[in-house]
């Protein structure tokens, strides 16, 4: 069976690239055709999952996609993007437009090939954990501790919360190689704490730990793990606002066998890959779609079916979609004040800055974190402990614990009064006993 199965996937890649060779796909940059945007026109041959593809190449690249226009009924995909930087710029860098025209173009069924091959290829200089459970004052910084006392560097992470659930993908390294975990004991032992600190006094809902040398897109990973923990359900008596919640609709046009879904919420960046990447996963296709973000508000309209070629069929499964579209929504929403920390990387430095957090009484609502050259670059959006803006003060004495250089302030605290609410407020709050800062090092090193 399994044989049967491989040969079967084989032979799918080498139609697939014979249809490649036969119709290759085209890309067409234009920088003229439009007064404030880039133009990036993709014509190719259609296959499931294509959408996803190029508009992940595009937020790969932090483009911000103003307008698009997708075709793909038929074996024919066409879709114009209307694109710029994060500036509102049109994209002029030659480096940059030799990537998307590569990575879309001719040759990008090989890169295509080789983006599904990554999720299962073993990685040296990392290990990826993926972690998801009940989430609770403390969770991080449990998390880090742990990973802190087991000898393992956070060199980058992606955490989000939603509807009383965690996730995370952090990579890590050994604290003395730098490289990638691979004693099966110490990886065992690693699963075995985290999924203890995850479990916590929540018996109710289940936590997953999963230790893999793979990678994969970190995005498409915390959608995947948030779907599958179903944090699109809510109880009545978490119900957010009405208001606050993202505008998702959902008819079916019964003279074209097309579900039509509309959505109107805040525009953000990554908003047209987290629609899609849910559409996606749901084994939903897309075959025509209008999307206009140049104003505050985004406004997506996309025509579809099931895999299978059926529209939706009924009120149940309507209100699915319109619950994992309004969750893929708030998933990424950013509340709060924006704080960026650079500094020399070290082991352990993500659990004491969380820490330091919590003892100014700050909750972080989500998290960033990267290295680059040894420098740990990382993102952290904060309100204080009643989910209310962060008081200027607060601020300046977290700068003066930290550095005044290395942690600053993206825009004004003000901003996050009209920030959209999510149900959840309270991930890094620290449950260990408060310790002087001196004790981290911290201190001594920035001051």
């Amino acid at each position: 069976m399994e044989t049967s199965i491989s040969y079967s996937q084989d032979m799918d890649d080498e139609y697939e690239k014979l249809i490649q060779r036969m119709n290759p796909p085209r890309v067409v940059i234009d920088n003229q055709a439009c007064k404030n945007a880039t133009v990036i026109r993709v014509d190719s041959a259609n296959k499931q999952g294509i959408l996803l593809e190029v508009v992940q190449v595009l937020t790969d690249l932090n483009l911000i996609i103003t307008k698009a226009y997708i075709s793909s009924d038929g074996g024919w995909f066409m879709d114009v993007f209307h694109v710029t930087d994060e500036d509102g710029n049109k994209i002029t860098e030659e480096n940059v437009l030799d990537y998307i025209r590569k990575s879309l173009g001719p040759d990008s069924w090989f890169l295509s090939t080789l983006r599904k091959s990554v999720a299962v290829k073993p990685s040296m200089e990392y290990t990826s954990i993926e972690l998801i459970g009940s989430d609770r004052p403390g969770l991080l910084s449990e998390v880090s501790a742990v990973l802190t006392n087991l000898k393992c560097n956070v060199v980058n992470a992606e955490v989000w919360t939603h509807n009383n659930r965690a996730a995370a993908v952090m990579h890590v390294t050994d604290e003395s190689t730098r490289s990638a975990i691979s004693d099966p004991e110490r990886l065992s032992l690693i699963k075995e704490l985290l999924r203890n600190v995850l479990k916590g006094s929540n018996k109710s809902r289940e936590a997953k730990t999963v230790v893999a040398h793979g990678a994969t897109n970190t995005d498409r990973r915390l959608h995947q793990m948030m779907f599958a923990d179903r944090d699109y359900e809510r109880a009545n008596d978490e119900a957010q606002d009405e208001k606050q919640r993202p505008n998702v609709d959902v008819v079916n046009w019964h003279d074209k066998d097309y579900s039509v879904v509309t959505i109107r919420c805040k525009d953000r960046p990554k908003l047209l890959f987290d629609t899609v990447c849910t559409l996606t996963d749901m084994q939903y296709v897309v075959f025509h779609a209008n999307v206009d973000a140049e104003s505050p508000e985004a406004y997506q309209e996309y025509y579809i079916r099931h895999i299978d070629g059926s529209p939706v069929k009924s009120d149940a499964e309507r209100q699915r979609v319109v619950q994992c579209l309004e969750a893929a929504i708030e998933r990424r929403v950013s509340e709060g004040t924006k704080l960026e920390l650079c500094t020399n990387d070290r082991v352990g430095l993500l659990s004491d800055v969380t820490r330091i957090f919590r003892e100014n009484s700050l909750t972080v609502t989500r998290a960033e974190v990267s290295t680059r050259a040894d420098k740990a670059i990382n993102t952290f959006y904060v309100r204080d402990a009643s989910g209310s803006p962060v008081d200027a003060k607060t601020i300046e004495a977290i700068q003066q614990v930290i550095g005044q250089t290395i942690l600053k302030v993206k825009g004004c605290p003000e901003e996050a009064k009209s920030a959209q609410e999510s149900p959840t407020r309270f991930l890094f709050a620290g449950l260990f006993k408060s310790r002087s800062f001196y004790n981290f090092g911290l201190v001594k090193s920035h001051s």
